[in-house]
This record gives structure tokens, C-alpha cells and sequence, in this order.
């Protein structure tokens, strides 16, 4: 939504094409956002004024307290999270919004032992995990959970690897699988 706002959707479909092929998803993040020049106050306005939480978050969040684990920014995320009135543990990569294109910082850079990407895997708690997702960047820490719940691209994925998940249209099934 960002970047076709903001900043270049032909290098968006470009490095998106790639994405596992020849670039990591951090490296896909960072060629995408560095096409984006608007001042960071702008475009969290956008978000806030945009972005919508997938139905049954709130529940959700009252429910079980996840920790979410994303692969975009804590700048952006914050802002839609205190416009909805939820407090979640959050752990996401930081930006430094430049003018002559922002750049990512990455949560952490330590290359996974299984996926050979800075995935989200290592942010996962001991014990037995229940993970929910969606695309790319869930993969490999969708691989270490106890249990998954997966749409789109992960659920894609999971299947060409014949791995069992449950799939869901929106967190009010994930809620109910939970029940």
C-alpha cells in the first residue's frame, strides 16, 4: 500500500517476482522502500487513515495476548495498533526515513540455519507456538510452530511442501480454531 502511495510499484513487481529467487525478503524491503522520499509523518497518515486491522484482531488480542512478529515497521504498525486501542507485544524492523529514499533496519540481521534469511523464526518462544500467517516472510517460522494457521502465499507454500495448517479467511476463525 506503502510503496504504491509513495514510492515505485514497477520496482514493487520487480523485486516482489524475485522474492526467494535471488533476494531475500530483506533485500526486497529494502529496494522497495528506498523508493519512497515522502516525509515519514505523511505516509503514517495515509496508513492510519487507510490501513484496516484483519476482522477478530481485537478478539483475538483479548483472548490469547499474541506476540506479533512482522516483516515491516514498527512506525507504520504502531500508529494503526493505538488508532484501534490495542497493546500488543510487537516486534518489527525500524525505519530511517530519508529524503533521498527511506531505509530499512532490520530487527535483527543473524541469518537463520534453516532458511538462510534474518526470518522471523528466531522470534519465536520456546515451547509449543501457534502461528498465523500469510506470506513469505512466515514461512520459516510458520515450519518451527506447533501449529499454523495459513492464507495465501503461506498457505500456497504449505501446501507444495505438504505441511498441515488450518487455513482461515480472517482472526475470528483463528479465534474459533483456537476455542
Amino acid at each position: 500500500m506503502v510503496i504504491h502511495e509513495f514510492g515505485d510499484a514497477t520496482v514493487f513487481a520487480e523485486t516482489d517476482a524475485r522474492l526467494g529467487n535471488g533476494l531475500t525478503h530483506d533485500d526486497v524491503l529494502a529496494l522497495e522502500f528506498a523508493t519512497v522520499k515522502a516525509p515519514l509523518d505523511e505516509v503514517v497518515d495515509f496508513v492510519v487513515r487507510e490501513a484496516r486491522l484483519r476482522p477478530g484482531f481485537h478478539e483475538l488480542v483479548e483472548r490469547y495476548e499474541p506476540l506479533v512478529v512482522s516483516g515491516t515497521f514498527h512506525e507504520l504498525i504502531e500508529p494503526v495498533l493505538e488508532r484501534e486501542g490495542v497493546s500488543v507485544e510487537l516486534l518489527a524492523n525500524r525505519l530511517d526515513a530519508r529524503r533521498d529514499g527511506w531505509r530499512v533496519l532490520p530487527r535483527h540481521e543473524i541469518a537463520c540455519d534453516v532458511c538462510g534469511e534474518a526470518c522471523k523464526r528466531a522470534a519465536l518462544p520456546d515451547g509449543a507456538v501457534v502461528y498465523v500467517g500469510d506470506g513469505y516472510s512466515d514461512r520459516c517460522a510458520a515450519l518451527a510452530a506447533s501449529r499454523v494457521f495459513a492464507r495465501d502465499g503461506l498457505a500456497a507454500y504449505l501446501d507444495a511442501e505438504g505441511v498441515d495448517y488450518t487455513s482461515f479467511d480472517d482472526l475470528r476463525d483463528v479465534a474459533r480454531g483456537l476455542g
